[in-house]
């Protein structure tokens, strides 16, 4: 085991090292939670919709609109996952640089692939983003 000394001087090291993932993980759970609201209201809306009669002309026509709920619902589905999926590794790289500071083992490398791979997992996102805009795209153009 460690003297007092050294483990102190260790842990305000991981401490330090850890901040920018700690500011990361905060990000991600807000970004996370925008992406919630939003599958939130593309729920209520599609509620709506379905709840329009079939046989009321006057607002049959908005029914049109729930394919294209349906592929925001999906896309946004995407992202919620691959956000969760970078906020589980990003706190998995917290606890790899605590523990490994605990037993006194080298953590920099672990920690560094896990903030890698953290980020571009959270940087799949846009490409998400990405397919619904060309999709959008697609959509506008004239026949």
């Amino acid at each position: 085991m460690l003297s007092d000394t050294q483990s102190v001087t260790q842990l305000s090291q991981v401490i330090g090292q850890v901040t920018a993932p700690a500011f990361l993980l905060g990000a991600v759970a807000a970004f996370t939670s925008v992406l919630i609201s939003r599958m939130n209201r593309i729920i209520d809306r599609s509620q709506a919709l379905n709840a329009i009669r079939d046989d009321d002309a006057s607002k049959a026509h908005l029914k049109s609109d729930i394919p294209r709920l349906k592929r925001r619902a999906a896309l946004l589905n995407s992202a919620i996952l691959f956000s969760t999926v970078s906020a589980i590794i990003t706190s998995l790289l917290v606890i790899v640089a605590f523990v490994c500071a605990f037993y006194n083992m080298p953590h920099e490398y672990a920690v560094a692939l896990l903030f890698v791979v953290a980020l571009g997992i959270l940087y799949r996102i846009p490409g998400i983003s990405r397919a619904r805009n060309a999709d959008r795209a697609q959509r506008a153009r004239p026949l």
